[in-house]
């Protein structure tokens, strides 16, 4: 059996990853292939426990490194008992957020450094990176003011204009490193345009699948 295809999506708060995630299961799911949504903090029962610790507001201070320390906690609970299962069973897993996130926010918003998370990000994945990340980009004005219009803000909602800056600078640098890997989609457009954008880079993916399965079938 195939092994599937793993599918991020990443973005600052406010990128509409939520709306667009359920849009990408849509298309994968059209194409006949089982596929399983997930997100990070989370996704499996222990990993939504940490999420919780993560998330919540008026607590006692989080350390930058406690933080970042949690997220790969949350990670490698995640990886071990829900991806990597999923994905050697032959379904595609698509997440909402994984280590680039870690890379941005902590690595860079934090100012921990890429050294630092790029230690956890091997010791926890083992060399598992996304076939695809679609990063869902605005600037920080404009995904804080649909943020603020959606309310019930939590922790990392709640920071300073400048940290989300600093964070979605980050990510366009780690698009910028991994062209092949990361597809940067234009999140200040209409729906209809993101979602036009997102249709357009899965099919390159489907007919990479079909492709292979040529090869193999010839």
């Amino acid at each position: 059996m195939a092994r599937g295809k793993f599918i991020t999506v990443e973005g600052i708060e406010g990128t509409g990853k939520s709306t667009n995630i359920a849009f990408l299961v849509s298309l994968i799911e059209d194409e006949g292939i089982p596929v399983i949504r997930t997100r990070e903090p989370g996704g499996t029962p222990m990993a939504e426990k940490i999420r919780e610790i993560l998330l919540q507001k008026d607590q006692e201070a989080l350390p930058e490194i406690a933080e970042s320390l949690l997220f790969f906690a949350s990670r490698s609970l995640h990886l071990r008992n829900k991806i990597m299962p999923a994905l050697d069973s032959g379904h595609w897993v698509v997440c909402d957020r994984f280590t680039d996130a870690s890379r941005a926010y902590q690595g860079s918003g934090r100012g921990l450094g890429a050294e630092r998370i790029e230690q956890l990000a091997n010791w926890v994945q083992d060399g598992l990176e996304p076939d695809l990340t679609l990063l869902l980009d605005a600037p920080a004005e404009i995904g804080m003011q649909r943020t603020a219009q959606r309310g019930n803000a939590d922790r990392m909602d709640s920071e300073e204009l400048s940290f989300y800056r600093q964070v979605r600078k980050a990510y366009l640098a780690l698009a910028e490193k991994h062209p092949q890997r990361i597809a940067v989609l234009d999140a200040s457009k209409s729906l209809a345009d993101v979602q036009s954008a997102i249709a357009a880079r899965m099919k390159l993916l489907f007919d990479e699948k079909l492709d292979k399965r040529d090869t193999v079938n010839s």
